[in-house]
């Protein structure tokens, strides 16, 4: 069974820093890009970074020099490190394989979101 859980979630104040997790599984997780996303209240998801298989990057300009994604292919774990938070990066982060082919086709596959609150 294809699968994304993501953790790390949390309340942090304004400044702070948190690293979120999304453990991959039922697929060859070193083979495929993989994204996060981020929804807040009232706003449309948005990509917020992407990482290749090689491992190139891309970030959105939001969150360029603040957050760094990553991923342990051994571990079939991807991360985002993210640092410098202000109260505009709350949101639910989505973890994303944008193109996994699974049951027969190529589709989108995502993870159940955690929660970053950033507040004082």
């Amino acid at each position: 069974q294809v699968q994304l859980v993501e953790s790390g979630g949390g309340l942090v104040q304004p400044g702070g820093s948190r690293r979120l997790s999304c453990a991959a599984s039922g697929f060859r997780f070193s083979s495929y890009a993989m994204r996060w996303y981020r929804q807040a209240p009232g706003k449309e998801r948005e990509l917020v970074a992407a990482i290749a298989a090689g491992g190139s990057t891309n970030y959105a300009e939001s969150v360029k020099g603040r957050f760094t994604i990553s991923r342990d292919n051994s571990k079939n774990t991807m991360y985002l490190q993210m640092n410098s938070l202000k109260p505009e990066d709350t949101a639910v982060y989505y973890c994303n394989a944008p193109a996994l082919y699974y049951s027969g086709s190529f589709r989108p596959l995502w993870g159940q979101g955690t929660q970053v609150t950033v507040s004082s």
